[in-house]
């Protein structure tokens, strides 16, 4: 094709999506004509309006074999653009170790976010040849780096450093008193993934002896290097250390996490921060996929054990350790060592991810990993995996492409301010990685959508019909009985029956509501106060046309009391169509996040109705930009709620436009408006419950959890089985 012609078809693409996956083509013809040309004219890519073409040039140059690409991607790591710098603290990593440039990926690095999560990559690639040279750059930017934040990210980056030169300054940042908190936790836990040798071994044994966070985290260290040595802890009497690997014996284990969370079995944080619809999924099927008889039959290929990951506590996550082997549904916490932080900007907690995840892979015998987001998480399960040789199981969803393409048809996202979102969103690596995890994957789990091939081939740029027999799509399912339980109580609270706790509590928030307001009927949705879920475009929708005189609007989710920058954005929005002074009068009700199972009750009275107070037959709405399938919406169906849902993936797939529900573009307000005005005719004008039966049947009969795990089940039994042969076929002499 040749450079320009591939840099022409970049620019010309009609859909930013299109234009990012030509950037792949782009580096290629850039990989195959190194020189002095294919440099000039990727340079002239940098410096005009475009911003999409200018990020893509980085990556060529990235890809470019030639010494003058080197140095002008070195060069950019000085530019003034902050989404360039961005791009080339990425890309340098995978070119040959510059010695000009260490230094100011040490500045990176120290500055942290998500720049400094790509430098410290780069530089973590760069100390595989390097080492020396990295290992003394990193030493000499701590003598003068005094601000425990940047003088942590630094330590943290050394243990990084696969050579002895590196244990002398982190054994003296751990074992001095003066120094700081964070970065004697940073060069402590460090110390834990090196050799098990007495010095080292001594140090941790008498920081573990203290109280506080640090003895926690040593404690932690000390496990890590003895489960890194076999036969160590034993030798030592250390009763405590885990065990290595050895799966559940009589059946597989399967690992599944989500690390911006505190999932627990009782749901009890659902609907808070990051805590959505996929902690309350992975608890329910976690619980599912381990009751006899889920997925394969045969002993040896039977889910006998599921491990969900998820953040928590140095001392929690050491205690979770003992029970990691046990049958069933068990937890494993993996300490962050830093403060809960939306998931946008957890990416400079990679380390700390990886390192706790591999000590719960590690200690719980993993057969199968399965991945789910493009997030922190999956990064640094990636890495494991690929250290531990442990195969993978990723749901491969557009996503952030489906995003992309929705705030660009929107006019939100444009060439000319791509790279500047793109430092708040990290679009181009996410997408990149989702890209990364396909491509490295066992087998790779896709949801229903209406066109899937020609989406996950247009928007992912992966042909599912080249490999048929490595994608399974699975469809997600609900728990029945927590919906099932909760409709009977609200029913038998609307026939006079006296209400439970959550009922009650239901009713005492519509009480609140101004008289007039009482009555009518509920518009309720569920998730998270994040921009994707659209709830600040639901409010907005409601309250500007006729919607708000006809029903009452109920949104639950999000911590409103300590609201994350992502929470208080969406409540800033939302203030400034409804101050909080004028709810009760408007009948808007914010309660913020509840349990699942008080969720769940709260959404079939939107069904039956609270007698005296709310009016039956109210309806379901969710305006989220994007929804890959959508456990809320499947609930709000199986309560016998009619729905209003975005028109495009999985929704679209069993919401039947005018019968169960309504599809709109919900990134429309007045379309979403629309939308929600026509559910509640259609609901308010029924006069049985034939439609109701037909919402629940649906779900029954295609997306119940007890389905889901019985096909993911066959799935990790196939990879396992597959996995096995495999080595034993390598392990045979030629």
């Amino acid at each position: 094709m040749g450079i320009q012609t591939a840099l022409d078809a970049l620019r010309a693409a009609d859909r930013i999506v299109d234009a990012v996956r030509l950037a792949d083509e782009l580096a290629f013809e850039a990989s195959r004509d190194p020189g002095a040309r294919t440099v000039r004219v990727l340079r002239g890519a940098l410096d005009d309006g475009d911003q999409l073409a200018a990020v893509a040039a980085v990556h060529a140059l990235g890809a470019v074999a030639d010494e003058e690409a080197s140095r002008v991607v070195s060069g950019l790591l000085s530019d003034p653009r902050p989404f360039l710098r961005e791009h080339a603290a990425w890309v340098i990593g995978g070119g040959l170790p510059r010695p000009d440039a260490v230094a100011r990926l040490v500045a990176l690095t120290a500055t942290g976010g998500f720049t400094g999560m790509l430098a410290q990559r780069s530089l973590e690639q760069w100390a595989v040849h390097a080492p020396e040279h990295v290992a003394l750059g990193l030493e000499g930017a701590l003598v003068g780096v005094r601000e425990p934040g940047p003088r942590a990210r630094l330590v943290e980056t050394l243990g990084l450093v696969p050579h002895p030169l590196a244990v002398r300054p982190l054994m003296a940042v751990a074992a001095d008193d003066a120094e700081g908190e964070t970065a004697r936790v940073a060069a402590v836990a460090a110390l834990g993934d090196r050799p098990a040798v007495p010095a080292v071994l001594a140090l941790l044994d008498r920081l573990a002896a203290a109280p506080g966070h640090l003895a926690d985290v040593a404690r932690l260290a000390l496990l890590d290097a003895e489960a890194a040595a076999p036969g160590a802890a034993a030798a030592r009497g250390r009763p405590d250390a885990p065990v290595d690997g050895g799966g559940a014996g009589d059946g597989l284990t399967v690992g599944q996490l989500f690390l911006h969370a505190d999932v627990d079995a009782c749901l009890t944080a659902a609907g808070a921060g990051d805590n959505g619809g996929i902690a309350t999924l992975l608890v329910r099927l976690g619980d599912a996929l381990v009751v006899p008889g889920a997925g394969a039959s045969s002993g040896d290929e039977r889910v006998a054990r599921v491990v969900t990951l998820s953040r928590g506590s140095a001392v929690e996550a050491r205690a979770d350790l003992a029970g990691l082997t046990r049958p069933g549904h068990v937890y494993g916490r993996v300490p962050l060592l830093h403060d809960p932080v939306p998931a946008p900007a957890a990416w400079p907690l990679r380390v700390a991810a990886r390192r706790g995840i591999r000590r719960v892979v590690r200690a719980a015998g993993v057969d199968v990993l399965h991945l789910r987001m493009a997030d922190v998480g999956s990064l640094a399960a990636a890495d494991v995996a690929r250290e531990l040789d442990i195969p993978v199981v990723f749901t491969l969803a557009p996503d952030p492409h489906a995003v992309i393409h929705s705030l660009d048809l929107s006019g939100r996202l444009r060439r000319d301010n791509l790279g500047d979102v793109d430092v708040a969103e990290h679009f181009w690596f996410r997408a990149r990685l989702v890209q990364r995890l396909a491509a490295n994957a066992a087998h790779t789990v896709l949801f229903p959508r209406p066109s899937l091939r020609k989406d996950v081939r247009r928007l992912v740029g992966v042909d599912i019909a080249a490999r048929p027999e490595r994608h399974t799509v699975v469809p997600e399912g609900v728990d029945l009985g927590v919906v099932e339980r909760a409709v009977a109580e609200a029913s038998a609270h609307a026939r006079g029956g006296e209400p439970t706790a959550p009922l009650a509590e239901l009713r005492a928030l519509v009480a609140g509501l101004a008289p007039e307001r009482r009555g009518l009927p509920l518009v309720v949705s569920v998730g998270r106060l994040h921009r994707v879920k659209g709830m600040a475009t639901l409010v907005e929708a409601w309250a500007a046309g006729g919607l708000r005189e006809r029903a009452n609007l109920l949104v639950v989710g999000g911590d409103v009391q300590q609201p994350s920058d992502d929470e208080r954005e969406q409540l800033d929005r939302i203030a400034a169509v409804v101050p909080p002074a004028e709810r009760a009068a408007a009948g808007l009700l914010l309660p913020g996040h509840r349990p699942n199972g008080v969720v769940a009750r709260w959404v079939a009275a939107v069904r039956t109705g609270l007698p005296g107070l709310v009016a039956p037959q109210g309806v379901y709405a969710c305006a989220s930009v994007k929804e890959e399938f959508g456990i809320a919406l499947l609930e709000a169906m199986a309560s016998g709620l009619l729905v209003v849902a975005p028109d495009g993936g999985g929704p679209a797939t069993y919401v039947v436009e005018g019968v169960t529900g309504f599809l709109t573009a919900t990134w429309d307000r007045d379309r979403l408006a629309a939308a929600v005005g026509a559910a509640l005719d259609a609901s308010l004008a029924e006069t049985d419950d034939r439609r109701a039966a037909r919402s629940l049947r649906t779900v029954q009969r295609s997306f119940t959890v007890e389905r889901m795990a019985a096909t993911l089940g066959t799935v990790y039994a196939g990879v396992v089985t597959e996995d096995r042969a495999g080595r034993v076929a390598a392990a045979v002499p030629a």
